[in-house]
């Protein structure tokens, strides 16, 4: 499942891309028409490529969850509940290894 996400993250990306490209050339057809300024054209560009990393930080964060709900729906153990389980059964050795002297 977690490649399904990446194909469609990759995806998204490379639209996105395309876009920027497409966007910058279009842009600079304004700049040479004179119906943009080259400042214009730049603002516009930067408003684009803020407007793209903050999608690709959203859909990331969305990737991030659906693999949690996946993980959680199958119950597997998160890295962290193991280490947690680790050091409990550490305690407990150690509990048991002193109960033993």
């Amino acid at each position: 499942m977690s490649d399904l996400l990446k194909r469609g993250f990759l995806l998204g990306l490379g639209a996105a891309v395309l876009g920027k490209e497409s966007l910058k050339k279009k842009l600079d057809e304004m700049v040479a028409n004179d119906e943009l300024t080259v400042k214009q054209a730049r603002e516009m560009l930067r408003k684009f490529t803020e407007r793209g990393e903050s999608k690709a930080a959203e859909w990331s964060e969305q990737q991030t969850d659906q693999k949690n709900k996946i993980i959680d729906e199958l119950g597997i153990a998160t890295k962290e509940e193991l280490q947690e389980l680790e050091i409990r059964l550490q305690k407990l050795e150690n509990f048991h290894y002193k109960e033993n002297e």
